[in-house]
């Protein structure tokens, strides 16, 4: 199985969100894959909160850690691209790390989401 690191948009709309990322979750296995999708792992509650900079600063350093071990990245984009998508794709491209772009629904919206 190929692994991957899952990313797509936490913050703002963290219900729809966090729906949206089960669902590409599911996706990314349909396809064979073995996914890591850290903003569903670490923002669990006991876990981490988004909301306090610290923790918020852990969780994006834990999940971004996985990039040695994974094969490349998947952005899952209908919902747009969240600033954290957009450092870890900038850090992806730094360091040379494959990754792709990959929507759910054909043709969707893919504006940035903050």
């Amino acid at each position: 199985m190929r692994l991957v690191i899952l990313e797509s948009p936490y913050a703002g709309e963290v219900e729809a969100n966090l729906a949206y990322a089960r669902a590409a979750l599911r996706d990314s296995l349909s396809r064979g894959e073995a996914p890591i999708a850290s903003h569903l792992l670490y923002t669990q509650p006991g876990v981490l909160d988004d909301l306090v900079p610290e923790e918020r600063t852990l969780g994006i350093a834990a999940g971004l850690a996985w990039r040695d071990k994974a094969d490349a990245a998947v952005f899952y984009v209908d919902r747009g691209w969240s600033r954290g998508m957009l450092e870890a794709r900038a850090l992806y491209e730094r360091e040379g790390k494959p990754w792709d772009e990959r929507r759910l629904t054909p043709n969707a919206d893919a504006s940035s989401t903050s």
